[in-house]
C-alpha cells in the first residue's frame, strides 16, 4: 500500500514535470501572450490540463485495460497534429487573426441597443450595467441579474476563452498518451492502479500548467500596461516561436520519422 502511494506521489509530479515540455509551453504561451490577467491565465492552464488529462485517461486506459496497439503511422499522426496546431498558433498570433477571433467571439461587451452596458464584477460576482451618459441621468440605475453560468470561475473567460485550452490540451494529449501509457504499464502491473497512475499523472499536468501560465502572464500583463512596444515583441516573439517549432516537429515527423514515407518509424516519447 505505502509502495503504491509512493508510485502515485511520484506520478503527481512527474505530471507536474510533463506539463514543462517545450511544445506544451510554446503552444500555451501564444494564448497567453494577449491575456493581461494572471487569474484568467491560470484558469486557462487548468482547462489545457483537463484536455490533455482526458486524453491521456482516455488512450492510456484503452492501452493498460484492453492492451491496445496504435499502429506506428496512427502514432506519428497524432504527433504530426501537435506540429500542426503549433503552425496554426503561431500564424494566427503573427497575423493578428487571434486578436480578431478573441473579439469576435469574446467581446468585452455584450450586445446592446441604444443604452450603454457595461460588465462589472461585485465580488465573485459578474453583472451587466445598463445606463446612459447623459446629463442628469443614474448612471447605474439599473441592474441585470446574472446568468447562473455566469457565476463560475470559467465563466469568466467565455466560451471561446474555455474551448480553445480546452481543445489544444486534448490535441496534446493525443501525442503523448501512448508514451504515458506504456511506461506506466513496464512498472505497474495491477490494471486499476495504472489507472489512477494516469489520473494522478493528469492531475499533476494541470497543476503545472496553471503555474506555468499564470508566471508566464506576468511580463505580459506588465508589458501591456506600462510598455506597449514591449508587449507587441513578446506577443510577435511567442508567434514566431511556435510557428519555427511547430515547422520543426512537423518536419522530424513527417519526414526523419517517416510518416510520409512507406516505412514509418514510431517511438512513443
Amino acid at each position: 500500500m505505502t509502495s503504491g502511494l509512493a508510485i502515485l506521489a511520484i506520478g503527481f509530479f512527474l505530471g507536474m514535470r510533463h506539463a514543462t515540455d517545450p511544445d506544451h509551453v510554446i503552444a500555451v504561451s501564444t494564448i497567453v501572450s494577449r491575456e493581461r490577467s494572471i487569474v484568467k491565465a491560470g484558469l486557462i492552464g487548468i482547462l489545457w490540463g483537463v484536455g490533455h488529462t482526458l486524453t491521456i485517461l482516455a488512450v492510456g486506459a484503452a492501452i493498460v485495460l484492453f492492451g491496445l496497439v496504435i499502429p506506428a503511422r496512427v502514432g506519428l499522426t497524432m504527433e504530426f497534429s501537435v506540429g500542426l496546431m503549433l503552425i496554426l498558433l503561431g500564424v494566427l498570433n503573427l497575423s493578428g487573426a487571434m486578436k480578431w477571433l478573441t473579439e469576435k467571439f469574446a467581446p468585452a461587451h455584450p450586445p446592446h441597443c441604444g443604452e450603454h452596458v457595461h460588465v462589472h464584477g461585485h465580488g465573485a460576482h459578474l453583472h451587466f450595467h445598463r445606463h446612459a451618459h447623459g446629463p442628469g441621468e443614474e448612471h447605474h440605475g439599473a441592474s441585470l441579474t446574472s446568468p447562473d453560468w455566469l457565476r463560475t470561475p470559467f465563466a469568466r473567460l467565455g466560451l471561446y476563452h474555455s474551448w480553445r485550452p480546452l481543445l489544444m490540451g486534448i490535441v496534446h494529449g493525443l501525442a503523448g498518451s501512448a508514451a504515458v501509457a506504456l511506461l506506466v504499464l513496464g512498472t505497474i502491473r495491477e490494471p486499476r492502479w495504472a489507472v489512477l497512475y494516469l489520473l494522478v499523472f493528469g492531475v499533476g499536468t494541470i497543476a503545472g500548467m496553471m503555474l506555468i501560465t499564470a508566471a508566464f502572464a506576468i511580463p505580459f500583463s506588465f508589458a501591456s500596461y506600462k510598455f506597449a512596444w514591449l508587449n507587441r515583441s513578446l506577443v510577435t516573439g511567442s508567434g514566431l516561436l511556435s510557428l519555427a517549432f511547430g515547422l520543426f516537429v512537423s518536419y522530424h515527423i513527417g519526414f526523419v520519422d517517416g510518416l510520409f514515407s512507406h516505412h514509418p518509424n514510431w517511438t512513443p516519447r
